[in-house]
């Protein structure tokens, strides 16, 4: 089992830090399939999210491709959406976190395939502090309902409603993971919901760890492919995602 953890923690993180998400929506899937309930995968992904997002954002910002200005009002109300997103994730059943998460990839996929590559010249929207704010408290409420750091939602946004290049909003929405992961694991340790789920701390620390070791890799590689090559990329992860949950689902 930690062998099998460890090379899962280094894919997640390499597609956390390419694709700047929190590794969630493609880890708690992949738990599942070798055996751990989806409230125990929520829970040692919260975990990782935790590690992957906050090195991998360090790391963005020391290359100068971090912008945080907006995104820190986005992550405020995310810590908030966190805390309450994590207190529904005891009280929900696993199927309908199970319809949830599914309906989710399903927007995502469909957002992100068809929006449309920015212009040269075209300038990229803003919304106003109070709008991020309400746009991170409900995303961190659903991410941590789910186990997702929440960029599956804000990175989809981010490229068809504000027109951002994929890579950029990629980089954003790993920012956004850290400020929901804070707040859900604070939550989670403090409500002894770790506790209850009887998690080994080794094999948690052991994910985590290789998660952000990942990072690295999927970072160098984000930095080296086009733009609409990497949105291309974003496309065929929300396939991958939605089949596995469909198999683990229905099958």
């Amino acid at each position: 089992m930690l062998i099998e953890l460890i090379l899962v923690g280094l894919f997640v993180g390499a597609v956390a830090g390419f694709f700047g998400v929190g590794g969630g929506m493609i880890l708690v899937p992949m738990l599942m399939l070798i055996g751990f309930n989806i409230k125990a995968a929520i829970g040692m992904s919260v975990v990782q999210m935790l590690f992957s997002s906050v090195y991998g954002s360090y790391l963005n910002y020391k290359k100068g491709k971090l912008e945080i200005n907006e995104g820190l009002w986005v992550g405020i109300g995310g810590i908030i959406g966190g805390v309450i997103g994590a207190s529904f994730t005891d009280l929900l059943p696993k199927e309908t976190l199970q319809y949830i998460f599914l309906a989710l990839v399903i927007f995502a996929l469909l957002r992100v395939a068809t929006a449309k590559s920015p212009e040269i010249g075209t300038q990229e929207k803003s919304f106003s502090k109070i709008t991020l704010f309400i746009i991170g408290l409900i995303i961190g409420t659903i991410a941590m309902m789910l186990g997702v750091g929440g960029s599956v939602m804000l990175t989809p946004i981010l490229i068809g409603f504000l027109h951002m290049p994929s890579k950029k909003a990629a980089t954003a929405g790993l920012f956004f993971v850290v400020f929901s992961s804070v707040s859900g694991t604070i939550y989670k340790f403090f409500a002894g919901t770790f506790d209850n789920l009887n998690l080994d701390l080794h094999l948690v620390l052991a994910l985590a760890i290789s998660a952000s070791v990942g990072v690295i890799l999927g970072l160098k590689i984000k930095d080296k492919i086009k733009d609409k090559h990497h949105k291309y990329s974003m496309v065929v992860l929300y396939l991958v995602i939605l089949i596995m949950l469909i198999t683990k689902i229905w099958f």
